[in-house]
């Protein structure tokens, strides 16, 4: 029994060191895409568009072993939370990788227009807050340190306010004539790419504080639904309480 479960510990360890993995490869795709974007690099896009197979491949793996290893150890308590948090994880970090995918394939839609220095530095700045928040969900993970990864979603505000303040430069561009109107909208989703990274981070902490604590976000507002269920209830008693503690009506109809 010691040895089956030293042997399920170590496909835990694997499996969490394969995300790690994943999450580094997506990591370095936000820098990298970003660089591809503002460089006009038609074959550094095609690169990171291929590389995506990898990340895909790498995930389906992870899954895949976490399954199995559901399916043949059963575990509970933490070691139940641990691999669902891993599945969830690994599509998290996925999609992140999709995401700068799309960076790289509007970068290709865009080719050859010139961002003005605003937008260009806007676009710095996003690659590197997305960048940051990943590593430090990435790390919360690692340490299971359930207050980093609480604390992300308020890190995420730089993120969106950056988001924010690209919108407006991006109007503010097309309505100088620097951009026209299909470099806008391109330039408009990819923004939101990097705002979808942070999102993503966000996600995996609160999947890390799961795994930790045992607690998601979903329980409390299925905790304000029970509490309103209950009193709903409770008023619905006192009311039919009141009613029967009512004495009949007096007999007007004279006798």
């Amino acid at each position: 029994m010691v040895e089956v479960r030293r042997t399920f510990h170590q496909e835990l360890d694997q499996i969490k060191a394969d995300i790690v993995r994943l999450a580094a490869m997506v990591t370095e795709c936000i820098p990298r895409g970003t660089d591809v974007l503002l460089a006009n690099d038609l074959q550094g896009a095609q690169q990171l568009i291929e590389a995506d197979d990898e990340l895909d491949s790498l995930s389906l793996e992870i899954e895949e072993r976490c399954y199995q290893v559901l399916a043949l150890q059963q575990p509970v308590a933490i070691d139940l939370r641990s691999l669902v948090t891993a599945i969830r994880l690994t599509s998290e970090i996925e999609r992140s990788g999709d995401l700068m995918v799309n960076v790289a394939k509007g970068a290709r839609r865009i080719y050859g227009v010139q961002f003005d220095p605003r937008l260009r530095g806007l676009i710095e700045r996003m690659s590197e807050e997305a960048t940051r928040l990943f590593r430090l969900c990435i790390d919360a993970y690692v340490e299971g340190n359930a207050s980093l990864a609480a604390a992300l979603e308020d890190m995420d505000d730089g993120l969106d306010l950056l988001h924010k303040d690209y919108i407006q430069a991006i109007f503010e561009s097309h309505h100088a004539g620097i951009i026209d109107l299909q470099a806008a909208v391109q330039l408009a989703l990819i923004g939101r790419y990097y705002e979808r990274i942070g999102d993503h981070a966000v996600n995996i902490g609160a999947r890390v504080e799961y795994m930790v604590t045992g607690w998601l976000p979903e329980h409390t507002g299925k905790a304000r639904l029970n509490a309103r269920h209950e009193r709903a209830e409770a008023e619905l008693q006192t009311e039919m309480e009141s009613l029967s503690a009512d004495p009949p009506p007096a007999d007007d109809s004279g006798g």
